[in-house]
């Protein structure tokens, strides 16, 4: 791959021998310079190894780390981790205990390689909600406002990369769904690359531009989040929560049934419940295999709106062995059905047939 300082070059090989495991990491990646870069895979799959080989943490035997143009490691050349310019949140917030929230941020301003100005500063205090937290020691704050700091700390020091690492696993359900609008808007407002460390499939769904998907230490995938998550040979898109994440326009707004139609293709639109969204604005939506259903006659009778009409590419076996997963093309779009074997022999089912895909329901997530 070609060496661009517009991206983030990392290859990476780690080998470790403890008493009962061997384990390799080998990753050669470029990835984009802003926007949040998902790091998924299964417990130990390395993907916390490969931020620390990042971060500086870990000195890979052999490797290559390049960011912003400047190179990290590269050949017998190794930048310490002190002198990187990295932002590193952790599962555990980690705060200093004997200083307040602000206290906290404060002292992270002192390490910043520039000067932080006051205008910086607000910014940060308000894109994470923590005007009302500054004066508050970290045991007065709950999980969600710990983390809440922990990143404002990170952000404040400037860095030229920002690594997450399992940010949320520590929090509960409640929790996570309170800090998630917070992560959202870091990559809308501040222009550098996120590596985000996660084996939720639904934070990916919320927050990822880009996914680089980790198995036994091997890379196995990577591109834009809607091409990952729609390749049918990737085992952890499979089964009860596999599904497509489509993005699109939105082109009208029906007040009366509090829906709004969204355009993700030429001629592919789907309805979807109408939150305050605006005429024009761009959406993300999620579509689970499980909520997709296939007739033979687009024009069948149902109370479900979406009916999409589509060509089967593959016919793939499921995790549940009842089950089959049905690989469809809408015009420039994938989209993928869970259906049992039966519903599949009965409709006669084949490679290239046309059949209509009826969507009973559709996820907005951004």
């Amino acid at each position: 791959m070609a060496n661009t300082p517009s991206m983030l070059r990392a290859r990476v090989k780690l080998e470790r021998q403890s008493a009962q495991h061997w384990f390799c990491l080998d990753v050669d990646c470029e990835l984009p310079d802003s926007g949040i870069t998902a790091i998924f895979g299964v417990s130990g799959s390395g993907k916390t190894t490969f931020l620390r080989c990042i971060a500086g943490l870990e000195r890979p035997e052999q490797g290559e780390v390049v960011v912003a143009g400047q190179a990290w490691q590269q050949g017998t050349s190794f930048t310490p981790a002190y002198q990187r310019s990295i932002g590193y949140v952790f599962q555990e917030a980690s705060l200093f205990e004997h200083l307040t929230a602000k206290g906290n941020l404060l002292f992270a301003m002192k390490r910043a390689d520039q000067k932080v100005s006051d205008d910086h500063y607000q910014e940060v205090i308000s894109l994470l909600g923590l005007e009302t937290l500054l004066q508050r020691f970290p045991i007065e704050l709950s999980g969600g406002e710990r983390q809440r700091v922990a990143i404002a700390r990170a952000l404040l020091i400037q860095p030229k990369l920002l690594l997450m690492d399992e940010p949320l696993a520590s929090l509960d359900q409640a929790r996570r769904q309170e800090i998630l609008p917070y992560l959202a808007r870091l990559r809308e407002v501040f222009a550098i690359p996120i590596l985000y460390v996660t084996h939720s499939i639904d934070e990916i769904v919320q927050l990822a531009d880009h996914v680089l998907v980790l198995q036994d230490g091997k890379q196995i995938a990577e591109g834009e989040l809607t091409e990952v998550l729609s390749q049918p040979d990737l085992p952890m898109f499979t089964g009860f929560d596999a599904g497509t994440i489509w993005q699109g326009q939105v082109i009208e707004r029906s007040e009366t049934w509090h829906l709004a139609q969204v355009e993700c293709a030429q001629g592919v639109s789907v309805w979807v419940r109408d939150t305050g969204i605006s005429i024009g604005q761009m959406l993300r939506i999620r579509i689970l295999a499980r909520d997709v259903s296939i007739t033979l006659e687009e024009a069948t009778a149902s109370s479900i709106l979406n009916k999409i009409s589509a060509k089967i590419l593959r016919i793939d076996p499921d995790l549940d062995e009842a089950m089959l997963l049905v690989r469809l093309q809408c015009d420039v779009l994938s989209l993928t059905a869970r259906i049992t074997k039966r519903s599949a022999h009965e409709l006669g089912l084949s490679i290239d047939q046309q059949v209509a895909a009826q969507v009973k329901s559709v996820a907005l997530v951004c």
